[in-house]
């Protein structure tokens, strides 16, 4: 029997705020084997029984259950509801599926349909104060309502409560863009906290990104100096009939009982200020003043439609403990971003609870919190006093493992204390294990690495006073966090904001959203230049990339192709012979362990990487033109590309084929990115031997040679070389810091050292997850999984494992757009067996390139092939046997 497992609408389930054409997918389950679907029939309807659809498509004869997109003219601030039904064949014949159904909720059409004022309790006064505030209004509901919504938004971070519950489950609300030009909106059905009679809306503010002290510039008011509110109530009566109620000048404000909260130092949260009752209705608002309101350009509005900001899991401390230096420290037996609950009963009124929040414990086992910088990450909540009080910051994220108690009324009792991760919210998607633990453990740091620092954008760090969206790193993770979560809107969300802040001559800033132009002229390294770097800039064209590779999408290369085109002509624009591109601050290969002493600035000269990344990503535009059917644009960069290469071989490699920079990253890239001839590959090959031999077998890269070093190796027949690099355990390497304790992945290969002391506080970042992009080399090579690139999305992908590391058995799996993918290879005395399952309408290719013999095709035909043998596959579950 085949059913319609899944439908998803822009790659989200029952998605909000749909302001224009969506794109479906569904994912067909089936316990039949080579299933292949024929047609489908979608219709939309605005009630759930169907009875008068605003769209049906009919019966469309096609094979796709992914991309289909369909436009219509929706209504503003409605549910609609959709179903799906297809025809697949099988090897056991023609099967039709059952209707499958979901729903998705409309935002605003058109901006101008905003109504809501853009109110705040804050004066011009308080540009320097990061308080809460509290906004209310009161009104009348004097008939039934069928639905009703919030529409709203914020200059700051907000709550909104309805009848005194909160609205939605979302945090750090409305999140981080590049406000002045994007500014999101949220929106939250609220039906069923509407009642008949009084009822009350209630928001509470706070500064967030938009007011507070941001970057390790330490700059306020980044985008304005006060917070505000702008929404609406939208209610859809029985009678058909529609009220909207918006905010305006009629509201009230107050202070809340936030005396001060921001990103980087914590919260101040005094118990005793709180007012019972102050979002519902018939509370005494008469000490309250008016609200003032501020301008805000209704056009830059933006209808959030996923990957919300939320509490995702749940961790119980592991310990209580005493330090050497008499400091009370709870362990939470795992480093993330979020924060404490933190339960007090039977307090004193006024007695304190003040908590630290750290990542590690110095090599005599003592609070270190050096490595923060100027951030405090510290909570005081002041008691009300009663019999139980629970409490976690409102408008602030710690990056920690511990907490010190600097302050608590009563034993501290790990019960009292619980940590929530929060990060933006993706479906999990892939997973990797194997038969060696460090390994496994190194997976685990990977993914809690990616929920660190996907909080609303891809951060760097989420502890010390940076916590910036930095282009480098989210472009050499991006193939790995594909893989791990269902990132699309998210990612998408964030590389909007990157054409956003490009400037006007096409350069990408290091950091997006881009905080550090115009405030940076006293900084070490960015009064050197805030944009236009190599492998960062480089962010604009590879992350569309692997977005399409994994979700086999081509509105965000649509969406991004400006921006794409922009960056290339930066680079031209300043490039002298050829494909010498210079500008600015370069930061070539970022912290690499061949940097002179004292330096961050790797040995690779930048004049070899920033040509090396010129040269690739044209040639991924000359790509990506010829799928948009771009043919003019497709051919100029095509050109283009060819002279990069001509020019980087002129520059580069030398009479004898080898390249003129002998570094480990600079053999890297050239292999990774395809810039050599034939005859130099094993040259390069070669030497890039040579160079690991000569530090013990050990890597020495840094942020560009890191990501690919497996990469080069696998890819050049040197397996049992990457395997070595992969497995090494001692300095440098991914698994010394799986046996010094690492739950996260580091920022410095010696981040914490074998005797216990720390690199340079100054940048020392033990969740910083762009070394974990050897997750990709995990998922792609060990466990086999590969895109095809001509069928990207998994439509039709590679299974070709390769086997070594002394593992035993290694398996992958992951939930792509067309159903789950799993591949597991065991090897049992001389043979090998591979099972792996194959989603319905899709097929894959099995590659044994260690293959000398299939002893069990599992009912497919093995052929021999110039490596190792290959099989073809439709859905359905396969075991093969090889030797």
């Amino acid at each position: 029997m085949t059913t319609i497992k899944k439908i998803q609408i822009n790659y989200l389930t029952e998605p909000v705020g749909i302001d224009g054409p969506i794109q479906l997918g569904w994912v067909l389950e089936s316990d039949r084997k080579n299933v292949r679907q024929v047609s489908y029939e979608v219709q939309i309807a605005r009630s759930e029984n169907f009875a008068e659809p605003v769209f049906a498509s009919g019966i469309v004869e096609a094979a796709d259950s992914n991309h289909v997109s369909v436009q219509a003219d929706w209504e503003d601030i409605k549910r609609y509801y959709l179903r799906v039904r297809a025809a697949v064949e099988t090897d056991g014949g023609r099967e039709e599926t059952d209707w499958a159904q979901t729903t998705f909720l409309t935002g605003y059409q058109n901006p101008e349909s905003w109504e809501g004022a853009f109110i705040t309790a804050e004066k011009e006064e308080d540009a320097a104060e990061s308080f809460g505030t509290y906004l209310r209004r009161e009104f009348d509901v004097t008939k039934p309502v069928r639905a009703a919504y919030l529409v709203s938004t914020a200059h700051g971070l907000y709550h909104a409560y309805i009848n005194g519950e909160k609205a939605g489950v979302d945090q750090f609300a409305p999140g981080w863009t590049s406000y002045t030009k994007r500014l999101l909106y949220q929106t939250y059905e609220i039906t069923d906290q509407i009642r008949e009679g009084k009822n009350a809306i209630g928001v509470h503010l706070g500064a967030g990104w938009y007011k507070g002290l941001m970057s390790f510039n330490r700059t306020r008011n980044l985008y304005g100096n006060r917070t505000a509110f702008g929404g609406q109530i939208v209610l859809d009566y029985a009678d058909g009939s529609c009220e909207v109620i918006a905010s305006d000048t009629s509201w009230k404000g107050s202070r809340s009982p936030v005396l001060f909260s921001e990103i980087y130092d914590g919260e101040i949260y005094d118990a005793r200020l709180e007012q019972d009752g102050w979002a519902e209705p018939e509370f005494d608002d008469s000490a309250w003043a008016p609200v003032e309101a501020v301008e805000r350009d209704v056009h830059t509005l933006i209808s959030q439609k996923g990957s919300s900001v939320q509490e995702i899991t749940r961790l119980d401390p592991i310990s209580v403990f005493a330090t050497p230096q008499g400091d009370t420290v709870i362990d939470f037996g795992q480093n993330l971003t979020g924060w404490a609950y933190i339960t007090v009963e039977n307090a004193t009124p006024g007695s304190r609870v003040e908590l630290n929040y750290f990542e590690t414990l110095d090599a005599a086992g003592n609070v270190y919190t050096e490595n923060l910088r100027k951030a405090k990450e510290t909570i005081v909540y002041t008691c009300r006093g009663g019999a139980k009080e629970v409490y976690h910051p409102n408008f602030s994220y710690q990056g920690f493992r511990y907490a010190k108690v600097a302050a608590y009324p009563g034993e501290v009792k790990a019960e009292n204390f619980s940590a929530r991760a929060v990060h933006s919210a993706m479906e999990p998607t892939g997973d990797f294990s194997c038969s060696n633990p460090l390994i496994n453990q190194l997976q685990h740091n990977i993914l809690w690495g990616m929920k660190g620092n996907f909080l609303d954008i891809p951060t760097d760090c989420p502890q010390r006073d940076e916590r910036l969206g930095w282009t480098g790193d989210a472009q050499i993770f991006c193939r790995t966090a594909t893989f791990l979560m269902n990132n699309y809107t998210f990612m998408r969300k964030w590389l909007a904001d990157v054409a956003a802040d490009q400037t006007v001559d096409g350069a990408v800033p290091h950091v997006v959203p881009d905080i550090l132009t115009g405030h940076s002229e006293h900084d070490q390294f960015m009064s050197m230049g805030t944009y236009g770097s190599s492998a960062w800039g480089d962010v604009a064209v590879i992350n569309p990339w692997n977005m399409y590779l994994a979700f086999g999408d081509t509105m965000v290369l649509e969406q991004q192709y400006d921006s794409m085109k922009n960056w290339i002509a930066f680079m031209k624009a300043h490039s002298t012979d050829g494909c010498l591109f210079t500008y600015a601050l370069q930061f070539g290969d970022w912290v690499a362990l061949d940097a002179e002493e004292g330096s961050y600035f790797g040995a690779t000269p930048t004049a070899y990487t920033c040509a090396a990344y010129y040269s690739y990503v044209t040639g991924l535009v000359a790509k990506i033109a010829g799928i948009l059917g771009k043919e003019e644009d497709a051919a100029y960069y095509q050109a283009l590309y060819a002279e990069l290469k001509r020019s980087f071989a002129e520059h580069f490699i030398a009479e004898d084929g080898a390249l003129t920079v002998q570094t480990q990253t600079a053999q890297i890239v050239a292999l990774v990115f395809d810039l050599l001839p034939e005859t130099s590959r094993p040259i390069a090959l070669e030497n890039l031997k040579k160079l690991r031999a000569a530090e013990d077998g050990h890597l020495v890269t840094g942020f560009i040679g890191t990501p690919y070093f497996t990469h080069a190796l696998s890819e050049n027949g040197a397996l049992e070389d990457a395997y070595d690099l992969l497995l090494k355990e001692d300095y440098p390497s991914w698994l010394y810091q799986v046996k010094m304790g690492a739950t996260t992945v580091w920022e410095h290969w010696d981040g914490l050292k074998p005797d216990g002391t720390m690199w340079s506080a100054d940048m020392n970042s033990f969740n910083h997850y762009a070394y974990g992009s050897i997750g990709e080399w995990l998922y792609r090579v060990v466990g086999g999984l590969e895109i095809d690139e001509k069928q990207p999305g998994y439509r039709h992908f590679y299974v070709q494992p390769l086997t070594g590391g002394n593992l035993s058995w290694a398996q992958v799996s992951y939930e792509s757009i067309y159903g789950g993918i799993s591949v597991r290879w065991e090897i049992c005395g001389e043979e090998t067996v591979l099972n792996l399952v194959v989603p319905a309408n899709t097929t894959a290719t099995i590659r044994l390139r260690q293959a000398t013999e299939v002893t069990c095709g599992g009912g497919l035909d093995a052929v021999k092939a110039n490596e190792g043998w290959q099989l073809e596959a439709g859905s359905g579950s396969w075991e093969i046997r090889y030797k």
